[in-house]
């Protein structure tokens, strides 16, 4: 397991929870400072970043691009994938698909979190789960042809009543034809809606494609009441080897978050 950090590049969701804003150099100096191995950034677009500056920064910092959000479709541009309209939907992929292309040509896959949308008066349960379906089963082979999977996140029932829970994770991954779709084990929203973290991260087995590392209270690690022992032992049964990102708030400032995470990380694995 490797450790990453989370960058934002997104004005609308500041006060969101995500270590470094707005400088990505100065993140990657940081981050390369403190001894992570990735980052995981979250921008308003696909062509926000300069593709060779983030190439040159990634290489100059000796660090990987972990993942890319699609979140600012939704919380920037306002798009999501089970809206009623079709041509909103067409959009929604569209943007998706941006940043597809964005992470792909450096290895990283997509997340796709809270642009999964939510049913309501204008599209019912069962539509809005079509919906949401129809759309990873193409995100998901549109993102093959980078050899990176498309990463889904359930999210807690106050951002979504879509998918809460990592076995209802697994049951949409295995009603798709595609096996290029894999989940987003997010500790803070499990811990909203698992009975146990670490029996659910066993259910979740070889789906868990990457894991948001944070504490109970949305604060890094270490500052909550996670008991992460049994997390990161769940983890290692499941034989997972990849990322542990922190996507969590800057409490109380991006560089002290920062060195906590790490601390936490590696105090975790050892």
């Amino acid at each position: 397991m490797q450790s990453c950090v989370t960058v934002s590049l997104v004005e609308e969701a500041r006060g969101g929870p995500f270590i470094f804003w707005d400088d990505l150099p100065a993140a990657c100096r940081k981050a390369q400072g403190l001894g992570y191995d990735a980052i995981e950034i979250f921008a308003p677009a696909a062509d926000t970043v300069d593709p060779q500056l983030l190439t040159n920064l990634l290489a100059d910092h000796e660090l990987k691009l972990a993942a890319v959000g699609t979140g600012a479709g939704w919380v920037k541009h306002r798009l999501q994938l089970a809206a009623s309209d079709a041509s909103d939907r067409a959009k929604a992929q569209d943007f998706i698909k941006t940043i597809i292309d964005f992470g792909g040509g450096h290895g990283a896959a997509a997340i796709i979190g809270s642009m999964q949308g939510s049913s309501g008066p204008e599209v019912d349960s069962a539509t809005a789960r079509g919906y949401l379906s129809d759309a990873l089963e193409k995100l998901g082979e549109y993102a093959s042809q980078y050899n990176v999977p498309l990463i889904y996140e359930p999210l807690n029932r106050y951002e979504t009543n879509q998918v809460n829970t990592v076995a209802d994770g697994v049951k949409l991954l295995n009603s798709l034809s595609t096996d290029n779709v894999k989940l987003l084990a997010d500790l803070f929203h499990m811990n909203i809606e698992e009975q146990g973290i670490a029996a659910a991260l066993c259910v979740g087995g070889s789906h868990i494609g990457h894991v948001h590392f944070v504490d109970s209270n949305r604060r890094p690690v270490g500052c909550g009441h996670l008991d992460i022992g049994p997390i990161i032992a769940a983890l290692r049964e499941i034989k997972y080897e990849g990322y542990l990102s922190a996507e969590a708030l800057p409490y109380p400032d991006s560089d002290a978050a920062a060195e906590q995470t790490i601390k936490a990380y590696r105090a975790a694995i050892a």
